[in-house]
């Protein structure tokens, strides 16, 4: 009789188990996280959507090592987040997680290729100028890699965030609002960039949106109330 079997399922990319978090101290101390379980597979992208409030970005956070939950358990792309110390998780970061935010965040002193090239270096990577160039022009931006932010529009800056973020060739690569300060045709092609370095790369993309259009475009989307994911994740239709 021949096997059909295909095997344990693989380990998930993001994996959450029972986790929580408060932010604030004393009576402001408010409970931002409850409970939250979550698996997301490896070449995924999920859309992560629900009111102002509901905790989407401190999720966002947790998965990215940039907040510590309370209690509960954080693995991400095989590393276990509570056994590592604030410089162990600044080196995982930098390798494996690319972060886009909505306010660029870029370095006002540096140019786009130094925005792009510097934490490649600070990782260790031989080839970060060369990398970053190439990451660069790959966003449509290889006539501009000597300008600083200030000589940029904002989707000029958006566009070497998103190169900075996918330069190290992350695991994951997770995103907070990144249209929220664009118009909606420049929006429109920072979300096209985005998709096209996740489908290129296999990267698993997590996507904070308040854009119903394109949460839909994800494989997933999860939905956040009051700190809790509702019971059922929404399958985006095919």
């Amino acid at each position: 009789m021949n096997d059909t079997s295909t095997g344990p399922a693989p380990a998930p990319t993001i994996s959450l188990s029972g986790v929580n978090l408060s932010l604030g101290r004393g009576a402001t101390r408010v409970h931002i996280l409850k409970d939250i379980d979550l698996n997301i597979g490896q070449g995924e992208a999920i859309g992560l959507v629900g009111p102002s409030g509901s905790g989407k970005s401190t999720l966002l956070m947790v998965m990215a090592g940039l907040e510590r939950p309370d209690s509960g358990r954080v693995r991400v792309a095989g590393a276990d987040f509570a056994a590592l110390d604030e410089d162990a998780l600044a080196r995982f970061r930098g390798r494996h997680v690319g972060i886009v935010f909505q306010s660029f965040h870029l370095i006002p002193t540096m140019t786009a290729l130094e925005n792009v090239a510097v934490p490649l270096e600070l990782a260790g990577l031989d080839d970060a100028f060369a990398r970053a160039e190439r990451e660069l022009a790959s966003v449509g931006l290889a006539d501009r890699v000597h300008h600083y932010p200030a000589e940029l529009s904002g989707g000029e800056q958006q566009r070497v965030a998103l190169a900075r973020a996918l330069a190290p060739h992350p695991a994951i690569l997770v995103a907070d609002e990144p249209t929220g300060n664009l118009d909606e045709a420049t929006g429109r092609e920072i979300v096209e960039l985005m998709f096209a370095g996740h489908a290129e790369r296999g990267t698993t993309l997590v996507l904070v949106t308040h854009d119903a259009a394109l949460a839909r475009r994800c494989d997933r989307v999860i939905r956040l109330r009051s700190g809790r994911v509702e019971p059922a994740a929404e399958r985006a239709p095919a």
